[in-house]
């Protein structure tokens, strides 16, 4: 007799605080006094980690030795790949792993640059990918994703979408949000965030795509068997969209992240029903103006889509339970965080069943590992502090100490500090 053994995602235990499994620390010769890493994430195995830094770097961490039981070590990166201008995003390659060097790459954009397919071993460029503007200027597009047979790249940039065959390195395919003579719906400003929807047909799938303008409709799913948006997500917090992201076990529910006065907030739908009521908004913390920012602030999913991830300005991070039947009740707080309350009086509002503090600085990114029960998050922001300018003959009434004075100040200009730039491993495993 045969027996079928499926696997099973390691069991999390969000009932208590995690421990803390390993700190990774970037790279201090960077040139950056307030380096940070702004975004980082798992390679698709799980046995590697890249962090997208502040200085312009791409820095890789080998973790695969880490099971989450280690207690508290420390590493340092291995290597490190400098760009010539400010990263705006990267995406690994679906199946990159160490173990096949064929597939160990990813996709980076960085300003004024061609789309840029690296190789995650030693940073060599394997393709570019141009996007070029009426000026003939190269733009580098805010968002990335593959698709579901990781055949081809969409980039998000100003009013468009340009899809990219991955065989074919050189120019894409544009297809424009914008209203046109064909469809008055169109999504307008910079595409900042794409998402495929893990289910599709044998003809086509389905992604969404979020824009920056703070409009209630700045979120529109589309086919890629049209060009035209199918519909708008609507009911959103009217605030920049920083991230789109599906369920990966129920690939109708859709979840966003915002910026601005909506920041530390997930909103979600259900795209089969009405995509004019939000169904659920996670709500990290209390409503503080100190919250509000418009770094992004990533949120994760976990593999089997029960658990939702995000950090926060003040070094939290909150997990939420997504079957979780526990939801506040306060109409008016809830009625403040959508664009249209008198029409969406079905939408829930839930908060954390967990919620740690993990950095001493603002945590931008989370993201849980792919198969196994641990989280990792960075952390990092730019502050810049007082200085007192007041000092010596300051109130001197001749020119020559005026200008003396001006060449002080501009010396003197405050300069940004990171109050934590570490990025942390934490096990949530079930015992």
């Amino acid at each position: 007799m045969k027996s079928s053994q499926a696997w099973v995602p390691d069991p999390y235990d969000i009932s208590k605080p995690p421990s803390l499994a390993s700190t990774l620390h970037i790279g201090a010769d960077s040139g950056l006094a307030s380096d940070f890493p702004r975004l980082a994430k798992w390679c698709p195995d799980g046995s590697v980690v890249i962090a997208q830094c502040e200085s312009r770097t791409f820095q890789f961490f080998n973790v695969s030795s880490q099971d989450g039981g280690a207690a508290q070590s420390s590493q340092s990166p291995v290597r490190e790949f400098r760009q010539p201008s400010p990263i705006l995003d990267f995406i690994w390659y679906p199946t990159a792993s160490p173990r096949d060097p064929a597939s160990f790459c990813f996709v980076a954009s960085v300003r004024e640059c061609p789309v840029k397919l690296l190789d995650a071993s030693d940073g060599r460029l394997r393709a570019s990918y141009r996007i070029v503007d009426h000026r003939e200027r190269q733009i580098a597009p805010h968002s990335l994703t593959f698709n579901l047979t990781a055949q081809k790249l969409y980039c998000g940039f100003e009013d468009a979408i340009e899809v990219f065959d991955l065989s074919q390195p050189g120019e894409g395919t544009r297809l424009r949000t914008t209203s046109s003579k064909k469809s008055k719906d169109g999504l307008k400003g910079l595409i900042s965030s794409l998402a495929f929807s893990p289910s599709c047909s044998s003809d086509e799938s389905f992604y969404a795509a979020g824009s920056f303008t703070p409009t209630a409709n700045n979120i529109a799913m589309f086919s890629d068997a049209q060009p035209e948006p199918l519909m708008h997500v609507g009911g959103g917090p009217r605030a920049g969209v920083t991230q789109l992201h599906f369920n990966p076990m129920k690939p109708h529910i859709l979840y966003a992240g915002y910026r601005g006065h909506a920041s530390g907030m997930v909103y979600s739908w259900d795209i089969r029903s009405d995509i004019g009521t939000p169904l659920e908004i996670f709500r990290a913390s209390p409503s503080n103006p100190k919250s509000r920012t418009n770094q992004k602030m990533r949120f994760d999913i976990d593999i089997s889509g029960r658990l939702l991830s995000i950090g926060d300005q003040e070094g939290n991070i909150s997990i939420f339970e997504l079957d979780s039947q526990s939801a506040e009740e306060d109409l008016g707080l809830r009625d403040t965080m959508l664009a249209e309350p008198s029409s969406v009086f079905h939408t829930k509002v839930s908060a954390p069943q967990l919620q740690f503090k993990a950095h001493a600085d603002a945590v931008g990114s989370v993201a849980f590992h792919p198969f196994k029960s641990t989280l990792l998050s960075a952390s990092g922001s730019r502050h810049f502090l007082d200085i007192d300018q007041a000092e010596g003959n300051d109130d001197s009434d001749t020119s020559d100490d005026e200008d003396l004075l001006i060449q002080i100040r501009r010396a003197r200009r405050p300069q940004p500090v990171t109050f934590d730039s570490t990025m942390k491993i934490w096990d949530l495993k079930n015992e």
